[in-house]
């Protein structure tokens, strides 16, 4: 008997200590994640006409931080002012984006139990564009405060009508996974043709602008942009992050959610409701950044399992890292230009996501 009890307390002790081991080895990918982002971030803001060393750009952030001030037109103060007033918002766009967009990626996939579903599922993304060219073909141009801002604001508002058209028919049709699936191709289908109406009936120049704006960058970012963006990704991951053990039992189905105490339709459009403003926002200042939200929930999930309390956070810090290198390859690759970071993140994700696909093996959901 005693021997069997000291069995049993050994074996329960050695769960605790592989669960800890588990647990901990999850956690400490997620910090490694974070890390990246940093140490690539820095990196980003050293790329530019002036050199400026990877660990003097951290020196840089730190001091202007605490108020340094430094003598108009000297070295130090020509340092500060282009790391902090031209690279860093930029760097921070980035990051933004990828944050947002991957944390999208990781709802959409699970709300709606679809491994291939994205932020642009829904069809928010060619509402953007619709309502960004309906600007352009307007007269509104990106070389001035009010016309960016009526782009911007025209793109935001786009982005939300496929969203209020969803959320309209889910309330008189059963809402599913395969009806808000179905309902997003519907009206990609219907805002591209819109786009592609207007664009035949406009000049070259609005053409050339629209097609510009629509495949996804962020080299003209400035802080004025950022604070929206920023807004919207922390209030949008804090609920994420808050919701991710009803976003595990969606995975599970409606029913069996609903078992457990989850009203899944409820939930479901009240995440379409933030997940459209998150997109709408990212969408508007940075046009169509294709795959980070795709891949990299994809990736985080062959790593980790299928917890979305740890998906979430580290698919957060690897889409902003996966932006971050796609920026830095467009802005030192060899060309005539600066590569916009949508054609790169398109380069990069295409062949990683086939990849995915040729080795996954298990079902949605299941633990790798």
């Amino acid at each position: 008997m005693s021997g069997d009890a000291g069995s049993s307390e050994f074996s329960s002790e050695d769960m605790k200590e592989q669960y800890h081991s588990y647990i901990l080895r999850k956690i400490l990918f997620i910090i490694l994640c974070f890390i990246l982002v940093i140490i690539l971030g820095g990196y980003a803001l050293t790329i530019g006409g002036r050199e400026i060393a990877h660990l003097d750009v951290y020196r840089i952030l730190w001091e202007h931080l605490n108020g340094a001030e430094y003598p108009r037109g000297t070295s130090e103060w020509w340092d500060d002012y282009i790391v902090w007033e031209i690279r860093l918002p930029r760097v921070l766009m980035a990051i933004i984006a990828g944050i947002s967009l991957s944390v999208c990626g990781v709802a959409m996939q699970s709300m709606l139990k679809n491994p291939l579903a994205d932020p642009y599922t829904t069809g928010m993304a060619s509402g953007a564009v619709f309502g960004a060219v309906v600007a352009i073909v307007l007269g509104m141009s990106f070389t001035t405060a009010m016309g960016m801002y009526g782009i911007v604001g025209n793109a935001f508002i786009g982005g939300l009508i496929p969203a209020l058209v969803i959320i309209t028919i889910s309330k008189f049709v059963r809402t599913t996974p395969a009806t808000l699936i179905l309902a997003g191709i519907a009206l990609s289908y219907m805002f591209n043709a819109l786009k592609t109406l207007l664009l035949i009936t406009t000049n070259e120049e609005n053409i050339q602008e629209a097609y510009i704006w629509q495949i996804g960058s962020v080299q003209d970012a400035v802080w004025a942009d950022i604070p929206l963006m920023f807004a919207m990704t922390v209030i949008g991951s804090i609920f994420l992050l808050s919701t991710s053990r009803q976003l595990n039992l969606l995975t599970l189905g409606d029913d069996s959610a609903r078992s457990l105490g989850l009203d899944a339709s409820q939930f479901r459009t009240v995440c379409l409701i933030l997940l459209s403003l998150m997109i709408a926002s990212i969408v508007s200042f940075t046009g169509i950044i294709g795959f980070v939200g795709l891949v990299a929930p994809h990736m985080v999930r062959m790593i980790l399992g299928a917890d979305n309390r740890f998906i979430t956070p580290a698919s957060m810090a690897l889409g902003a890292t996966l932006i971050l290198a796609a920026d830095v390859v467009g802005r030192t690759i060899v060309a005539p230009g600066e590569l916009p970071v949508g054609i790169i993140m398109s380069f990069i994700g295409a062949p990683i996501f086939l990849y995915l696909i040729i080795r996954q093996k298990k079902g949605y959901g299941e633990v790798y």
